[in-house]
């Protein structure tokens, strides 16, 4: 019996893969094969797309894995969504710094969307190994959400960061030691100029998304650990969110700046999981309640947000009394 879990678990995965690849060719290969900027209706069609992909997956779920598995994808995917939303602040800001056309931004996602899935996948795998071997591990998961939420409250906006990121290590330290040329090619990320390689300013661009992804990751691994330790959920609902995340830029970005409370909302949902795993001997919470208190506290942020920059647009300006001469 066990052998013919191992071959169902094999097939599915190599099943999973060829759907991803195939979407990901699609994508780059068809739709995106000319860089060009992003529209809102394009982005828009394609978050549909791979939020439908992502739920399909899901009830594919149920007949296989069962109901509870089901729920347990449904429960991560939507947590690592939401904390994958954070990272769009840091895209546009990185973008902003380094001055990235548009028609190049979907390039520069699209293969920093490649490293997160290999990075994301390596780190499953050895958090999945340290739970299994020690489960206490997952204690300090808890902790460590716990703390991050709180430190994200009282944390200052990215926005405001005076240290411009590109004298921040590692990107100082690349500049100084990677043949660096000052012109974008076209969108490549490495040249050949006088039989000598270069790399153009678009490959710093893509390291700094992989390293951002990486500090991110820090966060949304342990957290979706804190709601199943089934490797294969884990790595699923996190490849996803991921997949997701490049076309919710497009659609979001311009409204980065009305989701002012997100961050609060994200901060309680890190505490909320990491109160979860802390408490889980003394009181578990089932996985249903916690995809509703999750889906709930996002969707309060985000109102909230979009009420309060709603009122600040309709409020008039106090007009200023001109100086008596």
């Amino acid at each position: 019996m066990r052998i013919v879990d191992l071959e169902q678990q094999a097939y599915f995965l190599v099943a999973f893969a060829v759907l991803v690849g195939g979407l990901l060719a699609v994508d780059l290969g068809i739709f995106h094969r000319r860089s060009h900027p992003v529209r809102m209706r394009e982005a828009l069609i394609w978050s549909g797309v791979w939020i439908a992909t992502a739920l399909a997956f899901n009830l594919a779920l149920v007949p296989w894995r069962g109901s509870e598995a089901a729920l347990q994808f449904l429960t991560g995917y939507l947590i690592e969504l939401s904390l994958s939303v954070d990272n769009l602040f840091v895209f546009l800001l990185l973008f902003t710094r380094f001055a990235v056309p548009p028609a190049l931004q979907h390039r520069v996602l699209f293969w920093g969307v490649i490293g997160a899935i290999v990075m994301r996948v390596a780190m499953i795998v050895a958090g999945g190994v340290l739970v299994d071997k020690f489960h206490g591990v997952l204690y300090l998961f808890g902790l460590f959400l716990a703390v991050t939420g709180v430190r994200m409250v009282f944390s200052r906006d990215k926005e405001t960061d005076p240290v411009p990121i590109t004298d921040r290590f590692p990107m100082s330290w690349l500049r100084r030691h990677l043949p660096l040329t000052d012109t974008p090619h076209d969108g490549r990320f490495v040249v050949k100029i006088d039989g000598r390689r270069m790399v153009t300013p678009l490959f710093l661009v893509l390291i700094s998304v992989e390293i951002a992804d990486l500090m991110f990751a820090v966060d949304s691994i342990p957290a979706i650990f804190a709601i199943t330790t089934d490797p294969f959920v884990v790595a699923t609902s996190n490849i996803f969110a991921i997949l997701g995340l490049r076309s919710l830029y497009f659609a979001l970005s311009g409204l980065t700046e009305r989701l002012r409370y997100l961050k609060y909302g994200l901060a309680l949902v890190l505490m909320f999981i990491g109160a979860k795993i802390l408490l889980a001997d003394l009181y578990p919470i089932p996985i249903v309640p916690a995809l509703a208190i999750t889906a709930f506290i996002l969707a309060v942020a985000a109102i909230a947000s979009l009420v309060k920059t709603r009122r600040e647009e309709t409020t008039p300006r106090k007009a200023v009394p001109e100086a008596s001469h």
